[in-house]
């Protein structure tokens, strides 16, 4: 492992030599019926450990359940090594079955399995383990070859003393960090309600209201409307050229909205789809169901990222994973996309599917919405962008101060475990 210089008195060795690895296994003969304790790769992170431990009975298992972990082992991911899956299981975690795409680290005697734990989720332990997996998609390595990688290794006592001060002091810098989360949270919340009462209740909060007669709605202003979206909409799908024909894909000029640049919608800040990742040709365009459709579109993700919306800056046609609506003389677009993000509950409400999640077109046809007059939609998105904005501008600090917690947290772990600060306290 490549890092800061020892210092005296101390050494480094191979991980194999202060610790051996996969030492316990569950037989094949195990009782289908034998509940066990299972974490898989998707259950452990660097920062925050262990998250997620289902209880199930062996038979319900996957295939690659069989690995036995112990207090004080080290879990360390072996596949997909970029999510830098590592844990340290601690004297609260019960004996657990462990995937087998873990490696399970058993620190030796004479060693600390704490301090192991540590330089397991030290910077340079955690790059060496990524350098040396390979493959693109699904890089891996080799148990064999991740207990070659040598880790520092000073007295036990300092050992000892080491894994105490990083125990102490990332257990204080995790709780600010998750009171900052908290306050993340708050302030989704926050813009959530922010734009729900805006779309639904007015800004006048003496208005007169009136019950909806729409579930999701409750009362709204008196003089505001109500009825199916397609009242105030025309409804849109989108579309694939056909991949086999290569003419369809030459020459292509069209901005071509897919699924790959949902990213743009996800955390919600954005109004405006602002690019492509693809493009389609005239021709293509031509000789598919897909339109042109013309800036101002409301552009609504069916499939995958369900809800998630946005509205097009420029004509744009899309793919079939989109319900899209171009408003009427009656619905401005920038009030139409508040309507859909107001409607977070409702969507989770319509959707089928277990695995991909759809909202089919039946349900998005008939989707019940209230609509204001033109002057006050306008006055409502106005006075919503600007609120939200200023809820984005403080969730965007305290996300950089989150980041940067981070990072002392890290450099931190891995000053320690080198020897670089003194921990003689």
């Amino acid at each position: 492992m490549s890092g800061p210089a020892l210092p005296g008195g101390w050494s480094s060795k191979r991980l194999k030599h202060v610790a051996t690895y996969n030492d316990e296994v569950l037989p094949e003969d195990t009782d289908e019926d034998q509940e066990i304790d299972y974490v898989e790769i998707s259950g452990v992170s660097l920062a925050r450990g262990i998250e997620e431990i289902q209880r199930v009975s062996f038979g319900q298992a996957p295939s690659r359940a069989r690995r036995k972990v112990r207090r004080g082992d080290i879990l360390i991911s072996t596949v997909r090594t970029y999510l830098r899956a590592i844990a340290k299981v601690d004297e609260a975690t019960p004996d657990l079955i462990a995937s087998t795409g873990f490696c399970v680290v058993r620190p030796g005697d004479g060693v600390d399995s704490g301090f192991v734990g540590w330089v397991a989720k030290s910077e340079p332990f955690v790059s060496e383990v990524v350098a040396r997996s390979v493959g693109v998609s699904y890089p891996a390595i080799n148990a064999s070859e991740l207990a070659t990688i040598p880790i520092p290794l000073p007295p036990l006592d300092t050992q000892r003393r080491i894994a105490r001060f990083l125990d102490d002091k990332t257990a204080r810098i995790d709780g600010l960090i998750e009171k900052k989360r908290a306050l993340l949270d708050r302030l989704a919340e926050k813009r959530q309600a922010l734009i729900t009462r805006a779309v639904t209740k007015g800004l006048n909060p003496d208005a007169r209201m009136k019950p909806s007669g729409i579930d999701w709605l409750g009362d709204i202003p008196a003089h505001w409307e109500t009825g199916n979206l397609r009242r105030f909409a025309r409804m849109k799908t989108g579309h694939t050229p056909s991949r086999s024909v290569a003419e369809y894909w030459d020459n292509c000029t069209v901005p071509w909205f897919t699924l790959a640049d949902v990213w743009q919608l996800r955390d919600g800040t954005r109004w405006y789809l602002e690019e492509t990742a693809e493009k389609i040709s005239e021709i293509g365009l031509a000789n598919s169901a897909a339109e042109l459709l013309p800036a101002g579109t409301v552009v609504f993700s069916r499939t995958a990222s369900v809800g998630y919306s946005g509205i097009m800056r420029i004509s744009m046609a899309t793919s079939q994973d989109f319900w899209n609506w171009i408003c009427g003389p009656k619905l401005t677009p920038k009030f139409l996309l508040l309507l859909f993000r107001s409607m977070t509950q409702k969507f989770e409400e319509s959707t089928s599917g277990s695995t991909h999640k759809t909202i089919y077109q039946g349900i998005a046809a008939s989707l019940q919405i209230c609509v204001a007059p033109l002057e006050e939609q306008r006055a409502i998105s106005s006075y919503v962008l600007a609120s939200a904005s200023a809820i984005d501008a403080a969730a965007m600090k305290v996300r950089e101060s989150i980041n940067l917690l981070v990072e002392y947290r890290d450099a931190l772990v891995t000053l320690a475990v080198t020897g670089n600060i003194s921990v003689r306290q």
